[in-house]
């Protein structure tokens, strides 16, 4: 054991961007088919809304949302658990075949209730994906890097959403919403066998089922330290319990909570706007053309955003560049809820995509400021996972207002989700320096009792 701990040392490559770019091209592919279906829905909803055949009205069409990302849900807390028995690798080959299964059930579906299963089912595969595509890059980043690489990966959510709204507006008006759906499909065939060759296993998640000569390879092979007992996650039902209640120790006991408002107000945001955006401002009067071609601006400054975002994020922290990004979307919401005139708007709207989708991944950024490295991927799955169930509520309610004809609020909604998630990543660093005073004076209290 020790000649081949030697041997290995010696053969460690470098930990730069360069060793490790397999693995972060990889889950790049992967999040951009992730952010092409999350934003096919939003790019055809205003074609299927006018299709009678179809039977979607405007309360339906936010319900249908909701299921999408209450499979997200489902999937992100669920994929946790499966990964300590399959990997990461085998986890995001069964989320891309999800989704890709669930937009060719879209593409066939006779009717509503078909369609929304369909959506369920893309949900799921989408929610396993995030998360675990997230902790793949964050063990495999270059030092001090982890902002920036968590803002590269993102972006390709937004060429992914770019890439939807092409489609939906070269292909839906003379083809129909369907074949844009099963554009969906792609994935399966692109991205599986790609990942199946040529992606490896987290060193972490090897070295905790026990393969600990594999996971020296791949660490020495990508120039990542080798896992030890306490950087690895926990397997397991019973570790998956610790590892959960670990993030209530008293250091974090109360940022916890704050990063699952801030994901939540930021999830809200990011599919509300996702589902929404073109449909809105429809309704404000633009034009059908005009109306899907903001979603594609928005996404284009979402790359922007982020590529700003995470350089800054790593000289300055990821807490306080969230916080600011929040505040300047609500400003961004507001001025959007007032009609301007068309080239102003197009301008609003790219500045209110730089900031909107990187506040949101500032705030998983940050939980790399909160979590010790055995609690990183448990802290990381439930920020993601509870925060989808803003994901849930945004086009859910946004919905439900347009079914009332009150689409002009759903501005003024997303305005207040901002405020609401600058506050709480604000909050997380008192938080953080609260729980380590109450840590040291409970550590202090026994003496304190001896003496008396």
């Amino acid at each position: 054991m020790t000649s081949s701990t030697h041997s290995g040392s010696a053969t460690r490559a470098p930990h730069t961007f360069k060793t490790v770019f397999p693995v972060l091209a990889l889950c790049w592919l992967a999040v951009f088919f992730d952010g092409m279906d999350v934003n096919i829905y939003g790019a055809v909803m205003p074609h299927m809304l006018d299709d009678p055949g179809l039977g979607l009205t405007p309360g339906t069409a936010g319900t249908i949302g909701s299921w999408t990302t209450f499979g997200m849900l489902i999937g992100a807390l669920t994929a946790g658990n499966v990964t300590d028995w399959l990997g990461r690798r085998p986890m995001l080959v069964v989320s891309v075949t999800l989704f890709s299964l669930g937009s060719a059930v879209c593409a066939i579906a006779p009717g509503v209730g078909v369609f929304g299963a369909g959506r369920f089912l893309a949900g799921v595969g989408l929610g396993g994906l995030m998360p675990l595509c997230l902790a793949m890059v964050l063990e495999f980043a270059p030092p001090r890097r982890a902002a920036l690489t968590t803002g590269l990966l993102m972006t390709s959510y937004h060429v992914g959403g770019i890439a939807a709204t092409g489609l939906g507006l070269a292909v839906a008006p003379d083809f129909g919403w369907r074949w844009v759906f099963w554009a969906g499909v792609l994935p399966a065939f692109v991205a599986v066998p790609l990942l199946l060759k040529y992606l490896p296993e987290s060193p972490g998640v090897l070295f905790a089922r026990g393969q600990h000569l594999q996971a020296e390879q791949v660490a020495d092979r990508y120039g990542l330290q080798r896992p030890t007992a306490v950087e690895a996650p926990a397997g397991g039902a019973k570790g998956r319990i610790a590892a959960i209640a670990a993030l209530f120790r008293p250091e974090s006991r109360w940022a916890t909570p704050l990063l699952w408002l801030a994901s939540f107000c930021g999830l809200l945001l990011v599919y509300g706007v996702s589902t929404w955006l073109p449909t809105m401002m429809r309704a404000s009067g633009y034009g059908l053309s005009s109306s899907v071609s903001f979603l594609m601006v928005i996404n284009a400054g979402g790359i922007v955003g982020l590529l700003i975002a995470g350089r800054i994020a790593d000289r300055f922290g990821p807490v306080r560049i969230s916080a600011i990004w929040f505040v300047l979307t609500a400003a961004g919401a507001l001025l959007l809820k007032s009609h301007l005139p068309l080239g102003l708007t197009y301008v609003v709207v790219a500045i209110t995509g730089i900031w909107l989708f990187s506040a949101q991944v500032m705030v998983y950024a940050a939980t790399d400021t909160v979590y010790r490295d055995s609690e990183r991927a448990a802290g990381l799955g439930l920020v993601t996972g509870v925060g989808r169930t803003g994901a849930v509520v945004g086009p859910w309610l946004v919905g439900a207002l347009a079914q009332n004809g009150n689409q002009s609020w759903g501005f003024t909604t997303f305005a207040l989700a901002g405020l609401a998630g600058a506050a709480a990543i604000a909050l997380v660093p008192p938080a953080v320096r609260a729980g380590r005073g109450g840590a040291r004076a409970g550590t202090a209290a026994p003496a304190v009792a001896s003496k008396a």
